[in-house]
């Protein structure tokens, strides 16, 4: 089983991708095998509402400048994805939105290949934006008939500057404890399968 990790973050070693190793921590004790993607500095457009997806059902986007036709692959490789995104003005990012716009219109255009796997959302924040941001995640997953992972409390932690998320202890439960349910989840799912 794999779980692929897209880090929309700038900052690659920042407090998301610090909660995300939180998350992969736990996986690895179950001999979950995980990679994690950092998109953050990428210069990913956003939906242009082309169409072609749904007309060429080719599995990919026909913008091909960047790495999303990637993303979409490594998506649909994988038995579980996470995106974590920082909250930028109560939101996600512009990275995050790129990344669930474009690889939803792709999926939901080519049959949908991730039903039935496992989504989890995370959120950096500073003060305040988080729910809206593991919402706008959320819709992504429901979208694309994947199972939703929750946790002891809603999958966010507090920082803003790097390293600042390690502090908030009540976050890094929240992580661990986001970790062993994704686990136990795709255990579950795979005996079923």
């Amino acid at each position: 089983m794999k779980v692929v990790a897209f880090n929309s973050s700038p900052r690659p070693d920042g407090n998301t991708a610090y909660m995300i190793e939180q998350v992969f921590e736990e996986l690895h004790k179950e001999g979950i095998e995980t990679e994690m993607i950092n998109i953050g500095q990428e210069l990913l457009w956003g939906c242009q509402a082309c169409g072609k997806c749904s007309q060429n059902k080719n599995m990919r986007c026909s913008i091909g400048s960047d790495m999303m036709n990637t993303y979409v692959e490594k998506m649909v490789s994988a038995d579980g994805i996470i995106i974590g995104s920082p909250v930028y003005f109560a939101g996600l990012n512009a990275q995050a939105k790129a990344l669930i716009d474009r690889a939803g219109y792709v999926i939901r255009a080519n049959g949908n290949p991730l039903k039935r796997r496992v989504g989890v959302s995370l959120a950096a924040v500073r003060r305040a934006g988080a729910l809206p941001t593991l919402d706008m995640i959320n819709h992504f997953f429901l979208a694309s008939d994947m199972y939703l992972v929750g946790s002891s409390y809603w999958n966010f932690a507090f920082g803003r500057l790097e390293g600042e998320a390690a502090d908030d202890e009540e976050g890094m439960r929240t992580m661990q404890n986001l970790g062993m349910n994704m686990a136990h989840l795709m255990k579950k799912l795979k005996i079923d399968n």
